[in-house]
């Protein structure tokens, strides 16, 4: 095993999409809890700024995006007729969102997209439209951490990397609807009770077990844990316990690399670790 701390590297030369191991073109798929959507958008802008165009969208629901997070979405329960739309839209638009429908709530400021099918994901890739297919494949409610239910997560199989988010946030906070979602679910696979410290050993648990957030991957996507909310000298000494811990569990766990980030300023990349050679 490659256990290849990068600590003490400038996060300032780390770039996000070098971070997560993305090169060549492909279709991505996040799960997870604390940070999803933000990643998803912190990655499109990334990589449509570098000329590259780019497709964000779901396989469960996300709130319809703000302008700064994604400047064209096109809406239709038809792929063909979104293709259609995207290909009169691209070059001007290299960062498109697509969706299936809206659902909307009495308030308006909480309408949601509606997302695709696994097998729309693969046609909307077959396009050749897209350098890049970013999908939020999960839904967390807003909580920190999570473990899916027997119907999550949406991987698409033609996902090539799967990346599992964690919020940091919740390392030492009491198990509660506050700090997770699907609290029995967490509780059953952690071994900690409701109202019980939420540990690093847990937080690991919860990326490692095979039930656990990266459940349902193809066997062939490249694996990456991107820890999220590394913003405090606290966290980040939480997020580098569990990358050892990670690497002590790898065997098991089969991550190509975990990142230490943060979404809410630059640098957005704190550390990384390579767990074991990339594919």
């Amino acid at each position: 095993m490659n256990h290849d701390n990068r600590a003490g590297e400038d996060p300032e030369k780390i770039s996000l999409h070098h971070a997560l191991l993305l090169e060549n073109g492909g279709v991505i798929t996040i799960v997870g809890a604390g940070g999803k959507t933000s990643l998803m958008f912190q990655l499109a802008k990334v990589l449509s700024s570098a000329g590259d165009t780019v497709l964000t969208t779901t396989t469960t629901k996300i709130s319809e995006p703000h302008a700064d997070q994604s400047p064209c979405t096109i809406v239709s329960e038809n792929v063909s007729a979104i293709i259609r739309e995207a290909t009169h839209r691209i070059p001007e638009q290299l960062h498109i969102t697509a969706a299936h429908a809206r659902s909307r709530s009495q308030d308006i400021s909480q309408g949601k997209l509606i997302g695709f099918m696994p097998g729309d994901i693969d046609r909307l890739w077959q396009s050749g439209l897209f350098r890049w297919i970013l999908v939020e494949a999960d839904g967390a409610a807003g909580r920190p951490l999570k473990v899916p239910s027997i119907h999550e997560p949406v991987i698409p199989a033609c996902s090539d990397w799967v990346i599992g988010v964690v919020g940091l946030s919740a390392c030492g906070n009491p198990l509660t609807d506050k700090w997770v979602f699907r609290l029995k679910l967490v509780s059953m696979l952690t071994g900690i009770r409701p109202g019980e410290t939420i540990t690093d050993a847990a937080i690991v648990t919860t990326l490692c077990h095979d039930s656990g957030i990266l459940k349902g991957s193809p066997l062939g996507a490249k694996r990456i844990a991107f820890l999220n909310q590394a913003d405090t000298p606290e966290r980040i000494a939480a997020g580098r316990r569990i990358i050892a811990h990670m690497a002590d569990r790898n065997q098991a766990c089969r991550y190509q690399r975990v990142v230490l980030g943060q979404l809410l300023f630059d640098p957005l990349v704190v550390d990384f670790a390579d767990l074991r050679s990339p594919e």
